[in-house]
């Protein structure tokens, strides 16, 4: 099956004055239909920048966006069109993403009419109403003609999700839909998410700097791990959570909390060789993460830019930017 969304080698810079800041690099990525999948990393790695190629909102320095099939760059009148009813995101912060000036009647019925998808104000009232229901917003009548200052968090958070479901898309981008909100409600819009995918038959691409939250939403789904704008490993959530290859998964991995206290306590914490993470401006040679890594290869990592490949003789069928891990040498903890 061919998959919905594509990005092909593509790379995204932005400028700093005169100088070029490599955001993006060489992505290669398959978002398949009716899955979830998880971008997962560090703050600046590219995550966001990733979801708004993904959803349109920011073009590609340079590569090829495909959806359906089709590159984007090329589509024109109704078939771009579909391409953007069709992928819609969820902003990071519900406070920031929604007008202060409308009511949630207007934020919600713009879309409505900007696509002709109701006729007059009755129907786009009917519409939000709807709406506002299919994201547990009710009573509807004690929210539609509200402000968005007049609501919680996690409401105004609903009403970013109920926004981007205005136009029936195939695919959601969740821009850490989850981080601007209490713990205590996190589950319930998590939850509300995986049930849009059976209900709505929808593709969630799912954005976050928790691992734990990722194995949590997508245990059957897939999740890809960023760093510096690169991916570095990608596979299905229970082999790369059961098996992880990369190294910074495997330090990712090992440092999240269990919820058993003894395993806690008893769990390795891997170190890492340095705390500095590298600047955009100032990238390293070789594998991004080298300067940092435990298993550091000295002439191997600092020399070649490693690829996505498989491991050999590994029973995950996850793919990892690894140049030792690729071509079937063990790795051994670096020692200065």
């Amino acid at each position: 099956m061919e998959p919905i969304l594509q990005f092909k080698n593509v790379s995204r810079s932005f400028k700093k004055g005169r100088i070029p800041i490599p955001v993006l690099q060489d992505i290669d990525l398959s978002v398949n239909a009716l899955e979830f999948l998880c971008l997962v990393g560090e703050s600046g790695c590219g995550k966001t920048t990733t979801g708004k190629i993904l959803s349109g909102l920011l073009a590609p320095s340079s590569g090829r966006v495909l959806f359906e099939g089709r590159d984007v760059s090329k589509l024109r009148g109704e078939a771009y069109r579909h391409y953007r009813r069709s992928v819609q995101i969820i902003h990071q912060d519900p406070y920031a993403s929604l007008n202060p000036t409308q009511t949630i009647y207007d934020i919600l019925s713009f879309p409505l009419f900007r696509h002709k998808l109701v006729h007059n104000r009755t129907q786009a009232r009917d519409r939000v109403a709807e709406l506002l229901t299919m994201v547990d917003l009710t009573p509807v009548l004690d929210v539609i003609d509200k402000y968005p200052h007049q609501l919680s968090g996690g409401q105004r958070q609903r009403v970013s999700i109920a926004r981007a479901l205005t136009t029936n898309p195939s695919v959601i981008i969740a821009d850490e839909a989850v981080s601007m909100v209490d713990v205590s409600i996190r589950i319930g819009l998590l939850n509300m998410l995986m049930d849009m995918r059976t209900s709505l038959n929808v593709t969630i691409v799912f954005i976050t700097h928790d691992l734990a939250l990722a194995k949590y939403f997508a245990w059957d789904g897939r999740i890809a791990v960023m760093y510096l704008g690169r991916v570095v490993e990608i596979g299905r959530t229970p082999d790369l959570i059961g098996e992880p290859q990369h190294p910074y998964t495997r330090v990712l991995l090992s440092a999240i909390p269990e919820a058993d206290p003894q395993k806690t306590r008893s769990k390795q914490h891997i170190l890492l060789r340095s705390e500095d993470i590298p600047r955009l401006t100032e990238l390293p040679p070789g594998c991004s993460f080298h300067p940092r890594c435990p298993w550091f290869v000295e002439g191997v990592c600092d020399a070649r830019v490693p690829q996505l490949a498989p491991v050999p003789a590994s029973a995950s069928a996850s793919e990892v930017a690894c140049i030792p891990l690729t071509e079937g040498a063990a790795l051994t903890l670096y020692t200065p």
